[in-house]
């Protein structure tokens, strides 16, 4: 007999998911980055993943968003199983369903701030400038726009990123430590950027080992030594700006429906 493990489903886990993780593993020897992942993620959630480094959540992110692909289990993305797609199919999901943000920007150092975010337009479908000065008002970086990224801060190269990753108006954006190297200045700017996404109803995913930057999530989830081992709900109220992990000690052990 199947021993299955069933939850009381919270008010999150009742909305439709967007994204489901079935037992992911990703095994390279004897290491195990992800072990064992499963995890639902509903439509227009802020999701916080938090881990020291080392505890997989750049891995996780990797398979999640399609630029790697997990040794076991399943991940499906809108109903449709990534691992059952081509490559071609693939691609097609990154550029119009998921918009990434790199804690290192990775712009593309000879082309203005506008131009990086007409690379992203470019991959789409064709390049609209007037579009991509458009996102870059909406992050605060009109003025910025004819800028080489080499004569920005480092906040607003980070913004550019987020126009860049918004540009095609993703359902589910994945950030990777997007304030791990900003000031406490430029690192509210962004989280700003966030709560107005969330309030418009995109789904997002945070990786963060900051307390603050997870607090502003719906919900935050624990990763160690690649395995989930707690989760909370945040109550609406931001918790303390820190840079040190978070305590989940008073979390509930992640349990999801086997």
């Amino acid at each position: 007999m199947t021993d299955t493990t069933t939850v009381t489903a919270t008010p999150q886990q009742e909305a439709p998911a967007l994204l489901q993780l079935r037992h992911v593993s990703k095994i390279y020897g004897d290491l195990h980055a992800v072990d064992d992942v499963s995890l639902d993620v509903p439509r227009g959630q802020w999701l916080s993943l938090v881990g020291s480094s080392g505890s997989g959540k750049t891995t996780l992110m990797n398979i999640i968003g399609c630029m790697d692909t997990p040794s076991e289990g399943s991940v499906l993305l809108d109903g449709r199983e990534l691992g059952r797609l081509n490559a071609a199919q693939l691609t097609d999901i990154r550029k119009n369903v998921i918009g990434l943000v790199f804690q290192q920007f990775h712009l593309v150092p000879h082309l203005s701030a506008v131009e990086n975010v007409m690379v992203a337009q470019y991959y789409h479908s064709m390049t609209d400038e007037k579009e991509a000065l458009a996102a870059l008002d909406n992050v605060g970086l009109a003025e910025r726009a004819h800028h080489l990224p080499s004569q920005l801060s480092g906040g607003e190269q980070q913004r550019v990123c987020i126009a860049r990753a918004l540009i095609n108006h993703p359902e589910i954006v994945l950030a990777d430590e997007p304030t791990g190297n900003l000031d406490e200045a430029n690192e509210q700017l962004v989280l700003d950027i966030f709560h107005r996404l969330h309030e418009q109803g995109t789904t997002l995913i945070v990786v963060t080992h900051d307390a603050h930057v997870a607090s502003c999530g719906e919900r935050q989830v624990l990763l160690n030594h690649g395995r989930l081992v707690g989760e909370r709900l945040n109550d609406g109220h931001h918790g303390p700006r820190s840079h040190d992990m978070l305590d989940f000690s008073d979390a509930q052990p992640t349990q999801v429906r086997a």
